[in-house]
Order: structure tokens, then sequence, then C-alpha cells
């Protein structure tokens, strides 16, 4: 869809470009509109973490209409229902973290997917038919692979399933969260030891060579995840870049 700014994140991850992008936590949608303005190719709206309700949740992704900007949305856990709340509002990815298993990986498809395309959502798009202005044949055709369903890998445990996940028909990308998968694997923040380099670099290696899209959020070692194969990166939260923005500028002052 052109309000969600899909189209544009493929065209940049077909070309072989590096789309950036934010995860936004606060509720005002100013905030997504100057992280727009501020040059993100994609933000990931953070419904796990986030205090985000339903209304806000869809001021969010009315905010991106226009701008180019992909609108990603993680809910909070591998619910149906969790993905219903969200999924009429039209973003371009549903995040599903936690995924542990390959059943985990089949319910988030199923979740995305109408009856027609072998799932099970219920009928209510709103936002991804125009209200009802919108062309029906056109939009149950992009729903076939609208929206992107992202699952997060973040945990040793999906690791250790992931070759049952990769063939679950119906995943677009998988997105791994380092953060969490140290802490899964009793090293928190260790992202260069050994034993979990090696894991991370043969899960990459996988999910690659099954063709499915790469993503990950760091805000570091930008160069080892480029070479693992990373196809779109989300490299800051609101709140830390606040934090990081405000040190800055006091030091700068009283020096």
């Amino acid at each position: 869809m052109k309000s969600n700014g899909l189209e544009v994140f493929l065209e940049k991850v077909r070309a072989g470009k590096m789309p950036l992008g934010a995860a936004i936590t606060f509720t005002d949608p100013a905030v997504t509109e100057l992280s727009c303005a501020s040059g993100f190719d994609f933000l990931w709206f953070d419904g796990e973490h986030g205090e985000f309700g339903r209304e806000t949740a869809m001021l969010h992704l009315m905010a991106v209409k226009g701008t180019g900007v992909a609108s990603l949305y993680r809910v909070p856990n591998c619910d149906h229902t969790e993905i219903k709340r969200i999924i009429d509002f039209a973003p371009a990815g549903v995040i599903i973290p936690m995924v542990l298993t390959a059943e985990d990986a089949a319910r988030a498809v199923d979740a995305c997917r109408y009856p027609i395309h072998g799932g099970s959502r219920g009928f209510g798009p709103r936002r991804g038919l125009d209200y009802g202005a919108g062309d029906a044949a056109e939009y149950f055709e992009k729903s076939a692979h609208e929206p992107l369903v992202m699952i997060q890998l973040e945990h040793i445990e999906a690791a250790r399933n992931l070759d049952a996940i990769l063939e679950v028909p119906g995943i677009d990308a998988v997105i791994v969260g380092p953060f969490d998968f140290t802490m899964s694997m009793k090293k928190p923040g260790q992202f260069r030891d050994p034993e979990v380099m090696a894991i991370l670099d043969e899960c990459c290696r996988k999910i690659k060579a099954k063709g499915i899209l790469l993503g990950c959020y760091t805000e570091c070692d930008f160069d080892v995840w480029r070479k693992r194969g990373v196809q779109f990166m989300a490299i800051k939260n609101d709140t830390n870049a606040m934090m990081l923005g405000y040190h800055a500028m006091i030091e700068k002052a009283r020096a």
C-alpha cells in the first residue's frame, strides 16, 4: 500500500540499499512525524515494550502516510487477538516477538492472512480498503502478501528450532534481536562473544539461504551485521536518541 510505505521499502531492499529505521515508543504521533522527516526509511512502532493503546497505534500509522516511510508494528506477543487489533490499520509489516518454535511461526502467519490465502484473519479492513472507497479485488490480491509477516529471532531456543521455523510457509522476514538473544544465553550485551557470534552468524546464513528477508535491531557493530547479510536495520529508539541528544548538548554547552 502506498499509505504504509511498503513498496518504497521493498524497492530499496531489492536495489541492494540498506533501509534504516527507528523504534517508536512515545505515544505522541508528532514523534512519528519528526522521525519521518529526519530521514529514516522505516519506523518500528513498539506495541510490546511501548505504551501504545489501539487508538494511539492507529494515529502513528496514519502519521506516516504520504512520507514513503514504511510502518512496521510490533505486537506484544504471538497472539491472534493482538494481531487482529492492529492489522486492520494496514501497517506495512507486523512484527511478532519471541517466536520460539515452528508452531509459533505458523500461528503468526495464520493470523496475518485471510482464509482465502490459507489463514484465519477476520475481515474488517478499515484503512487497508480506504474505509470502503478502495477497490476490493485489488485489496484482496494485495492481502495475500501484505502486511509482511516479520518474526523475531531473539532467543537461543529459537536458534535451536530455526531449521523447522524456516520451513513454515509465509514468513516474509526474520528480525534478529541481539539484546534478548544474549540475555537468553546468560551473556547480556556480549555481542562479540565468540559463541554468540558463531550462533548468530549461522542463523543469519540459514535465513539468507531460504531467501527470507533478514533484518536486525542494533545500535552497534554495524559492520558485523552487514557482513551477516542483513537487508534492513533498526538502529535507535526514540527515548535513547533523546537522551543521547540531551547529553551531547549539555556537554557541548558546558565545554
